[in-house]
């Protein structure tokens, strides 16, 4: 199967619409505890969400720089059809768990998707092991237990700071919530949406280094301007279509949330995000979100928190990285199967 440029095309737009599942499979984790708690009607929170996570997009690149270089090596994904296999396992992992209602990891499946195109052609040699550990198998499990943590921390100093409060302040953590949301929705542009900017940077270095493109359009794994744009872009039209199952489930059901509830979580999960964005960690949103909820439910009692819900979200963690790089490794053999070429 001869390198074109139609399937460089195929490839990029595949990689959006990535992007676009992605933002409406995820967008339960800006607008879910706005919209159960009232402080926002769902389509006011819809279009927030989505402004914000253009605006997102455009604030870091370390993690799509640890997508495009940190997760597997350059041969290992060095044609289009091999990025393609990744991003049918990420795509049908993401389509499986949005049709579950479950808010699994949309970057623990883009990674997966990578791993298993990876060990499918290389053995274990196409994998950077470490640089899975140290940037993405250790933070996703740290993050959604500093979230559980926080979380429960912050809405207990709330508490007792708010004790001898007049009842009418919960008014303002309605008007506080519009605001904590948009933080949440701002820190999810600037983590889910540069893994597709790492993917396409891997696509356009393999064209470039193929001759399918000029050097000079990608020279190197810098994130370009077009690509930021271009995955803003999508992950905010994602956003706008919503993510109404999801939403139902971080909204109600692993909780009852207040206004206060919900400005506590998002608070704690939108600093957790920014912060592992800027150091280039592809952490899950939805682990850490759904953590922090937890974590302000069971303030009031252990038993607000319907934990059964929440073994089911966990359980959807534990297979997704595993589950996406199995679909992705079938994928490469069904390619390879149709392109003998491919070795």
């Amino acid at each position: 199967m001869q390198e074109t440029i139609w399937i460089l095309a195929a490839v990029i737009i595949i990689a959006l619409a990535f992007d676009y599942v992605n933002g409406f499979h995820d967008a339960a984790n800006a607008i879910a505890t706005v919209v159960s708690t009232r402080a926002m009607t769902p389509r006011n929170a819809v279009i927030m969400a989505a402004i914000c996570n253009l605006i997102g997009a455009f604030l870091f690149t370390g993690v799509a720089k640890t997508v495009s270089e940190g997760i597997v090596p350059p041969e290992a994904v060095n044609r289009q059809s091999l990025i393609l296999a990744a991003l049918i396992g990420a795509i049908v992992w993401n389509l499986l768990t949005w049709l579950w209602g479950l808010p699994s990891s949309s970057s623990h499946a883009l990674v997966g998707g990578l791993v298993g195109v990876g060990m499918a052609r290389m053995g274990l040699d196409g994998v950077k092991w470490w640089g899975v550990l140290d940037h993405v198998v250790i933070p996703g499990i740290m993050s959604p237990i500093l979230g559980l943590i926080l979380g429960y921390l912050v809405m207990l100093s709330l508490y007792w700071l708010l004790r001898k409060a007049h009842p009418s302040v919960g008014h303002k953590f309605k008007i506080g919530q519009c605001i904590t949301a948009g933080l949440m929705a701002l820190a999810h542009g600037a983590n889910d949406a540069q893994k597709v900017m790492g993917i396409i940077t891997i696509a356009l270095l393999a064209a470039a280094s193929g001759g399918l493109i000029d050097p000079s359009i990608q020279p190197n794994h810098d994130v370009r301007w077009f690509t930021q744009l271009a995955c803003a872009a999508a992950i905010a039209l994602g956003t706008m279509a919503g993510g109404w199952r999801i939403i139902r489930t971080l909204g109600a059901k692993v909780a009852r949330l207040q206004p206060v509830h919900g400005c506590a979580a998002e608070v704690t999960a939108s600093a957790i995000l920014m912060t592992t964005a800027y150091f280039g960690m592809p952490i899950s949103t939805t682990h850490v979100i759904t953590a922090c909820i937890m974590g302000v439910g069971a303030v009031k009692r252990l038993n607000a928190v319907r934990w059964s819900i929440a073994y089911n979200i966990a359980g959807a963690w534990i297979m997704t990285l595993p589950a996406a790089a199995a679909i992705a490794a079938a994928s490469y053999y069904v390619i390879r199967y149709l392109d003998p070429g491919l070795q």
